[in-house]
């Protein structure tokens, strides 16, 4: 019996679009299957368990790294910036009263969907107790914005992100997002962790502002009259009761512009905030954001470590990197320094960024080295530290690795990565971290103790 025609022209049309990727270049970016991978499928075996799955999966990923490159240090802090951030760390973990770390990592897209941040937020309040979850967006300025354990929902906003806002006046709030709103606007942000004692509203007070209400579990809690004869940052912190769990902004009145809600804890902890600007480059610190402005938004917060954590979009311009990214990176530092002078300042490189050549290989964009390195420059010139983020992950050509691993930890883009891939910098971040505490406390200890006895291995001793 012959095989049925149209069944057959279809699975003939569905193998040709499979396989016209790979022989005609014009149709690279269009490639539904990935045939490197078959073999990897057709040789699956059972993963064992591990007490360190995180460094079971890099060895799986990148199994030419030898010990000795990696074991080489992708955290460095020559000047000691950090030595604040760790002073600070140090009396939370001792439980001093009222000893928040609070830390806030600017990024761009991994970070709007709180990845990397989130796994690096949960290691550091499990370690050192948890201040709350910090803050949020009133609303999504983008379907994938979202914070991890965090739901968040809003309307009738004008939603204005301070990389692509029509209203260029730079108050766009500690977030970088800006919403104004008149009748009708609202929000609901619902927790799933019920230990939160209080919350602070941001918004802006203006000439002609209007009111608005917030809402605690459904229970009015406050009016805020947004009016005010000058233009300034404002705030209120609102008490809440034993298992609160949902904010609600609404019962507009005339115009108001609101920034976010800050999550907090009355208990020691850490306080890491994420934000995340979908497209955003270093131009969004370093110019559309007001320096009066975002300097009273970094004030109000009094963090401990301000991460900058920006690249991927900038690597593709190769012309721009070689004559613009190091001023416009050195332009945010110096912001930062002024505004919190007692802050420390991490610069985080971005991961790698993957790019197809004709031949079907994944390679990394040729750009990134030369960013990569203008970052670790500026952060030695002007005292911040600085994370290695690409030479961390793998170096190199990592996320086509990354894409044909199995499962997959990068999406096809080759830029944004999986749960999983976000899981694995994520850890590198916060071991890198832990470990440069862990020789402050040890320097604190000889200090008090004096040095261990002759052939005696340093507690704690490791490399940075």
């Amino acid at each position: 019996m012959a095989f049925p025609k149209k069944p057959a022209l279809t699975l003939a049309a569905l193998a040709a679009m499979m396989t016209a990727p790979d022989l005609l270049p014009a149709f690279k970016d269009y490639r539904m299957l990935d045939w490197s991978t078959v073999p990897h499928v057709l040789d699956f075996q059972v993963r064992t368990r591990s007490d360190d799955p995180i460094a079971v999966e890099q060895v799986r990923l990148r199994p030419d790294t030898t010990p000795e490159k990696a074991d080489a240090p992708k955290l460095v802090d020559t000047a000691g910036d950090l030595q604040r951030f760790y002073a600070a760390l140090h009396s939370t973990e001792r439980r001093d009263d009222g000893a928040v770390t609070r830390i806030l990592h600017y990024g761009d897209s991994p970070t709007t969907a709180d990845l990397i941040t989130a796994d690096v937020r949960v290691l550091f309040q499990k370690e050192f107790g948890d201040a709350g979850h910090g803050f949020v967006l009133i609303a999504k300025p983008w379907a994938w914005y979202g914070h991890r354990g965090v739901t968040v929902k809003g309307s009738g906003w004008k939603i204005e992100p301070a990389n692509t806002a029509e209203l260029r006046d730079g108050q766009y709030g500690l977030g970088v997002v800006s919403f104004r709103g008149g009748p009708g606007a609202n929000s609901k942000i619902t927790l799933s962790d019920a230990g939160h004692t209080k919350f602070e509203v941001a918004w802006l007070s203006q000439p002609g502002g209007g009111m608005f209400q917030v809402a605690a579990d459904g229970r009015m809690i406050g009016t805020v009259d947004t009016a005010s004869p000058e233009v300034i940052a404002s705030f209120q912190t609102f008490a809440v009761p034993e298992g609160f769990k949902e904010v609600t902004i609404g019962g507009v009145s005339g115009r108001v512009r609101l920034y976010g809600v800050r999550f907090m804890k009355d208990a020691p902890g850490v306080e890491y905030n994420s934000m995340g600007v979908n497209g955003a480059a270093i131009t969004i610190l370093a110019r559309n954001v007001g320096e009066e402005h975002w300097g009273e938004q970094l004030r109000h917060v009094k963090p401990q470590l301000v991460v900058i954590n920006y690249g991927t979009n900038e690597s593709v311009y190769a012309k721009y990197v070689d004559t613009a990214f190091e001023h416009e990176l050195v332009r945010a530092v110096k912001r930062v320094k002024k505004a919190v002078p007692e802050a420390s300042i991490l610069i985080m490189s971005p991961m790698d960024r993957g790019q197809r050549m004709l031949g079907g290989e994944i390679e990394t964009v040729p750009p990134l080295n030369r960013l990569v390195a203008l970052e670790q420059r500026v952060a030695a010139e002007y005292g911040c530290a600085f994370f290695n983020t690409f030479e961390a992950m793998g170096g190199p050509g990592t996320m086509g690795r990354w894409y044909t691993a199995e499962p997959r930890m990068v999406g096809a883009d080759l830029i944004h990565p999986m749960p999983s891939g976000a899981k694995i910098v994520g850890n590198l971040l916060y071991k890198s971290l832990q470990d440069g505490y862990r020789r402050y406390k040890l320097a604190l200890a000889k200090e008090k103790f004096g040095p261990p006895p002759a052939g005696q291995p340093e507690p704690g001793s490791l490399r940075q």
